[in-house]
């Protein structure tokens, strides 16, 4: 029986992971919730989520400097950022470094759910690469 794929949320406010991973659960996949990027680090070594959901602008550890130390460390999962402060630089430094989707606070559940599936789809297509080459 395969397993479900994980879904982390990293984000400040309490109200948005709840949301989120309420929304998750209920396309079947399992979520795990951080308050914040260090926790994020500390937590997911041993449980590598399929996909992260992270908010961009948080206390201490933003979500793009998030992202470069998971680079710099040679895990490389797809991400999708939210932020209620978009600006071009963030959009073009997050998307050129890998990210999935960049939302705008607040997203609407289906465009959540699309960027989602196209993240797991890649996911899924990148393992089916590796099986077809071993």
């Amino acid at each position: 029986m395969t397993q479900e794929p994980m879904i982390a949320i990293v984000d400040d406010d309490e109200g948005v992971r709840i949301s989120m991973a309420s929304l998750v659960r209920s396309l079947g996949y399992r979520a795990r919730t951080y308050a914040s990027g260090a926790d994020f680090l500390g937590d997911a070594l041993d449980r590598e989520p399929a996909v992260m959901i992270s908010d961009i602008r948080m206390p201490g550890m933003n979500g793009d400097e998030l992202q470069a130390r998971l680079l710099a460390a040679g895990r490389c999962f797809p991400i999708i950022f939210l932020t209620a402060y978009s600006t071009e630089a963030v959009k073009k430094r997050v998307l050129d470094a890998g990210a999935v989707c960049l939302l705008s606070k607040p997203a609407d559940g289906e465009t959540i759910i699309r960027c989602i599936e196209e993240a797991l789809d890649g996911v899924h297509a990148t393992r089916r690469d590796v099986d077809a080459v071993t």
